[in-house]
């Protein structure tokens, strides 16, 4: 069972000095326990290594290709479903209830969607999804659990699980955080407020 909080790294983003195996290290210890591996400036052996060494302290799960040590593979919306046969978690990035359907029909064990906010880590990405295109994402994806994406941080991470997600996937909220496993357990503690099974807030 996936966790409602998915974290995206991005290395780059960390406060000088911070590494990013021992910031997420840190963050397991707050409650962590799956991130969605990008660094994708990266070649695909250094990759590898990387997930190799954060699968000490988390499930790996691999943005766009296959890593030894990740344990599943998040893919965009039209990359092809062959590339996640055999892995324990296959992710999709949608941006519409078609992607949200076809992801489901497609094998997909989670999606995310939106931006569902402005977002500092991708400016200019958008526009934010409103609250009911995020409820009908969720009810589109029949059961697959949702994580809204973009722009969610502790202000509005329990408003977002309102809409009917399962859960949120964060990055800038941890990454840029000076202390990113606190920013985890503020994060978790704002998501448990909202429990995934009440049912979804009307606008």
């Amino acid at each position: 069972m996936l966790a409602p909080l998915l974290v995206l790294t991005d290395r780059h983003q960390l406060p000088p000095g911070h590494d990013l195996v021992e910031t997420v290290a840190r963050c397991a210890e707050a409650g962590l326990d799956t991130v969605v591996l990008r660094e994708l400036d990266l070649s695909e052996p250094e990759r590898a290594d990387l997930a190799e060494a954060l699968a000490a302290h988390v499930r790996v799960v691999s943005a766009r290709t296959r890593l030894p040590g990740a344990r599943g593979i998040h893919l965009h919306a039209t990359q092809n479903v062959h590339d996640a046969r055999g892995m324990e978690l296959h992710g999709r990035s949608c941006h519409t209830l078609d992607e949200v359907r076809r992801a489901v029909d497609g094998g997909a064990d989670y999606v995310t969607v939106g931006p569902v906010a402005s977002s500092a880590s991708k400016p200019g990405h958008g526009p934010p999804l409103a609250p009911e295109q995020v409820r009908r994402a969720a009810s589109a994806a029949s059961g697959t659990p949702v994580f809204a994406l973009g722009g969610v941080d502790t202000n509005n991470a329990a408003e977002v699980r309102a809409a009917g997600v399962h859960g949120v996937a964060v990055m800038g909220a941890v990454m840029r955080a000076d202390d990113p496993a606190a920013a985890v357990a503020a994060l978790l503690a704002e998501l448990q407020s909202y429990p995934s099974d009440r049912p979804a807030q009307e606008s």
